[in-house]
């Protein structure tokens, strides 16, 4: 099995961490963003290669720069 790349799973764990903190759920997440909810679980697991426009919906979302959720330790 392969290893997911390392900034992908940064990405997610930061995400899943900025969502806690909010108080939202995977579905809340989803329609902030005007993803769906599968979409955001699987890029909260690092399924999704995701593409930097639904990063930036996500991070708008939870109300963090996306920088910050690439930086591993950060959030």
């Amino acid at each position: 099995m392969k290893s997911k790349p390392v900034s992908r799973r940064i990405f997610a764990e930061n995400l899943r961490k900025a969502r806690h903190a909010k108080g939202f759920s995977q579905e809340d997440l989803a329609e902030l963003a005007d993803l769906h909810r599968t979409y955001v679980g699987s890029v909260e697991r690092a399924e999704r290669n995701v593409s930097i426009d639904n990063m930036e919906r996500l991070a708008a979302a939870v109300g963090v720069p996306l920088p910050a959720l690439l930086q591993e330790g950060k959030r």
